[in-house]
C-alpha cells in the first residue's frame, strides 16, 4: 500500500467515485462520477510502476482510475484519458481495458491501417493482462466445459471481474478483425471471438445469479453486475436486430437475442451504481437515436432518450459525444435549426478527434439535402470526401448526386466534373467482414450509368433526391412541416416525370 499509495495517503476522498443514481431519479440526477483530482495520484502510481515492475494495482484502484478516464473522455480530454491509463495498462485489468478501448475507438473512427494495427496490438496486450487474473484451470477442467472454473462460488471477486474484462476485450478485438482485412479467414476468426465472448457473458450471468444472495459480502458486486448487464444487454439487443433468417442460423449454433430483454438489462444497468452505468445509458441512446433508424425498426423512444441524456448534458455540456446525441434528438423532434446549431457546436468544441466532426458533417449534409440547399450540402459532402475514410464510394456518389441537382453555372464554380466523380465510385468500394456495404452497392449500381463502357452517359433522374427519399422512407422521422412539404412536392414531380 505504501508503494502504490492508498487513496487516503494520496489525499483523495475515499468515496470520490461512488455513484448515487437510483432508478427513481435516473432522469434528473447528475452524472454519477463526482470529479476528483487524480493527476497527482496517476503520477505517483506511474512512478511506482517505473520503480517496481512487480507492482500490482488492486481492483478498487483500477475501477476508480478507469472511471476517471471515462470522465475525461466524455469531457473531450482524450489524450489525458490515455495518459491516465497507460502506466498500468499491462498490470491492471481495468487500466488495460480502458486504454485499449480508447485506442480501438480511435482506430474505428479513423479507419487508418496503422491505427487498426495499433488497436489490435493494444487489445492483444489487454487480453494477456486480463488472462493473468482469470482463474487457472487444469486440462481436465478445460475439457469439461468452455469456461471450466470449477464451482461458481469459488471464484474470487478479482477473477469474476477478469472474466468480464476479458469478454469485453475479446468482443472489441473481433470488431477490429472484421475491418482489418476482407478475407474469409479474418471473418471466421472474428466470429469465433464473438462466440467465445458470448459464452463468457452467459457464464457470468450464471455467476451473478449464484452470488446474488450474498451480494452484501461482495465489495464490488454492483460493478460486476453492471458489467454483466452491459454485455448481455448489448448482445441481446444486437442479435435481435439481425434478419430473421440470420437469427435462426445463429440460434442453431448457440446464440439467442431478445430485444425487450436486452433493453431491460441495459436499463437496469443504466439505473445501477456501477462504473458501466453511463455506458449502458449511451448504448440505449445509440439504439434510440441511430441504430433503430438505420435498420428501419421504427422503435424510437425520444422521451426515454431525452431523460437519459439530461444528466450527461448537465455534467458534460461541451462533450462532443453528448452534443452529438443532443443534436440527433432535436432532429428527431423536428427542431431542424436547433439540431444544426448543436451539430456546429459539436464541431467547434474540440479539435483533438476530428472524426467526431465527420459524424456531424454527415448529419448536416443530409439536413441540407432535405432542405434542398444544394450548395451547403455539397460543402459538407466535399469535406467528407477529403477527410473521412469510412465509405469513400458513398461520399463521392453523394457529392456527384448533389452536384447533379445544381444548375450548370453553379457546378462550374466548384471546379468539379460530375461525370468523372460518378466514374470514380466503382473503384472506391470496400468490403467489411467479407461483405460489401449496402449503401456502396447502391451507389456503384447507379454510378455505372456513367461508366465509359456504356457510351454516352445517361443522366440519373434527381439522384440526390432519390437517395434522400430512400433514406427518409427507411428512417421515418418527423423532420418538420416545411421540409416534409417540400420533399412531398418533389415526390409528386418525380412521379409525374417518370410517368
Amino acid at each position: 500500500l505504501l508503494l502504490l499509495g492508498g487513496r487516503e495517503e494520496l489525499g483523495m476522498e475515499p468515496h470520490c467515485f461512488l455513484i448515487n443514481r437510483s432508478p427513481s431519479d435516473m432522469a434528473t440526477s447528475s452524472f454519477p462520477f463526482v470529479p476528483c483530482d487524480t493527476k497527482r495520484a496517476s503520477r505517483q502510481l506511474g512512478a511506482s510502476a517505473v520503480g517496481s515492475s512487480s507492482a500490482k494495482v488492486d481492483l478498487k484502484s483500477g475501477l476508480e482510475e478507469c472511471a476517471e478516464a471515462l470522465n475525461l473522455f466524455l469531457s473531450n480530454k482524450f489524450k489525458d484519458a490515455l495518459e491516465l491509463l497507460r502506466p498500468w495498462a499491462k498490470e491492471s485489468m481495468y487500466h488495460a481495458l480502458g486504454y485499449s478501448t480508447i485506442v480501438v475507438l480511435q482506430a474505428i473512427m479513423t479507419f487508418e491501417q496503422q491505427d487498426i494495427q495499433n488497436g489490435i496490438s493494444a487489445m492483444k496486450d489487454a487480453l494477456q493482462t486480463c488472462q493473468k487474473y482469470r482463474k487457472k484451470c487444469t486440462v481436465v477442467e478445460s475439457f469439461s466445459s468452455l469456461l471450466s472454473r470449477g464451482s461458481l462460488e469459488q471464484l474470487s471477486e478479482e477473477e469474476m471481474h477478469a472474466e468480464i474484462c476479458y469478454a469485453e476485450c475479446l468482443l472489441q478485438k473481433a470488431a477490429l478483425t472484421f475491418v482489418q482485412d476482407e478475407n474469409m479467414i479474418n471473418f471466421i476468426k472474428g466470429g469465433l471471438k464473438i462466440r467465445t465472448s458470448y459464452q463468457i457473458y452467459k457464464e457470468c450471468l450464471s455467476i451473478l445469479h449464484v452470488i446474488q444472495k450474498n451480494k452484501h459480502e461482495q465489495h464490488f458486486f454492483y460493478e460486476f453486475e453492471g458489467g454483466v448487464k452491459l454485455g448481455t444487454g448489448a448482445f441481446n439487443l444486437m442479435l435481435s436486430l439481425l434478419p430473421a433468417r440470420i437469427i435462426r442460423l445463429l440460434e442453431f449454433i448457440g446464440f439467442s437475442g431478445n430485444r425487450d430483454l436486452g433493453l431491460l438489462q441495459l436499463r437496469e444497468g443504466a439505473s445501477g451504481s456501477s462504473m458501466r452505468s453511463p455506458l449502458c445509458c449511451l448504448t440505449i441512446l445509440a439504439f434510440h437515436t441511430y441504430i433503430s433508424l438505420i435498420l428501419g425498426t421504427g422503435e424510437v423512444n425520444v422521451v426515454e432518450a431525452e431523460s437519459l441524456l439530461a444528466p450527461f448534458l448537465q455534467q458534460f455540456p461541451n462533450g462532443s459525444l453528448i452534443l452529438f446525441y443532443h443534436a440527433r434528438i432535436e432532429l428527431l423532434k423536428g427542431n431542424v435549426e436547433k439540431a444544426q446549431e448543436t451539430f456546429r457546436k459539436c464541431i467547434a468544441v474540440q479539435e483533438e478527434w476530428k472524426q467526431f466532426h465527420h459524424l456531424c458533417y454527415w448529419e448536416l449534409m443530409w439536413i441540407f439535402i432535405y432542405q434542398q440547399n444544394w450548395m451547403q450540402a455539397y460543402y459538407y459532402s466535399d469535406l467528407l470526401c477529403k477527410e473521412s475514410k469510412w465509405s469513400k464510394a458513398t461520399y463521392v456518389f453523394l457529392k456527384a448526386a448533389i452536384l447533379s441537382m445544381l444548375p450548370e453555372e453553379d457546378v462550374a464554380t466548384t471546379n468539379e466534373n460530375v461525370v468523372a466523380l460518378f466514374r470514380q465510385v466503382d473503384g472506391l468500394k470496400q468490403r467489411i467482414a467479407g461483405k460489401s456495404l449496402p449503401t456502396e452497392k447502391f451507389a456503384v449500381r447507379k454510378a455505372r450509368r456513367y461508366s465509359p463502357s456504356s457510351g454516352a452517359p445517361g443522366k440519373l433522374v434527381l439522384p440526390a433526391l432519390i437517395n434522400s427519399l430512400l433514406r427518409a422512407l427507411r428512417n421515418v422521422f418527423t423532420f418538420g412541416c416545411e421540409a416534409y412539404s417540400s420533399v412531398k412536392n418533389y415526390c409528386r414531380f418525380l412521379y409525374l416525370y417518370i410517368s
